[in-house]
């Protein structure tokens, strides 16, 4: 079993972690460290085109990945107002946001997470998390800690703490259209 410094210690060091989101357990690891996202994207046999979310507690954590120059106070109302689901927003992304983070797309998607695992991995680390479900190919998402130790072996390092409670994953939608491309 790891402890939260244990955690912390892998993110710095750019390992890929497993820890608890809104409604199941993430992969996640250092958005910088194009060895880490690649890492992650092996593990969990993912396509570099998809691109991949980040999650973070406050919007300051998301500044270096977005072209603010295209959102206007409607939008980041829009992207800090209370949900009654978990919603990761479609936003513009920098040009200068690498292709394995945002895949074959000009935009990223960005979640706001304030289940308290994220907020303290984040505030430890300094930066965001890339968060996809934690599960290999074709497996169910872990909801539990043990879940991701079966599925990805008992030295894996997973942060044993609660979910959020949701019963399905966030919902994915554009910050502009509001066009939902992954219900919720």
């Amino acid at each position: 079993m790891f402890s939260f410094d244990q955690i912390v210690e892998q993110l710095t060091q750019n390992q890929v972690v497993a820890y608890p989101t809104e409604a199941v357990f993430g992969l996640g690891c250092n958005p910088n460290s194009e060895h880490a996202v690649h890492r992650l994207l092996a593990l969990k046999q993912r396509p570099i085109e998809k691109g991949l979310i980040l999650v973070a507690p406050s919007r300051d954590f998301f500044l270096p990945y977005l072209d603010e120059s295209r959102l206007t106070d409607l939008h980041w109302q829009r992207f800090e107002q209370p949900q009654a689901r978990p919603i990761s927003w479609i936003m513009p992304a920098k040009a200068s946001v690498p292709r394995y983070l945002k895949g074959q797309f000009d935009t990223i998607a960005l979640r706001l997470c304030r289940v308290p695992a994220v907020v303290q991995l984040c505030q430890a680390t300094g930066f965001a998390l890339t968060s996809t479900s934690a599960n290999l190919s074709g497996q169910t998402p872990c909801r539990t800690a043990q879940a991701v130790r079966s599925q990805f072996g008992e030295h894996f390092p997973v942060l044993d703490a609660e979910t959020g409670g949701e019963q399905n994953p966030s919902e994915i939608r554009d910050i502009f259209s509001q066009h939902i491309f992954r219900q919720g």
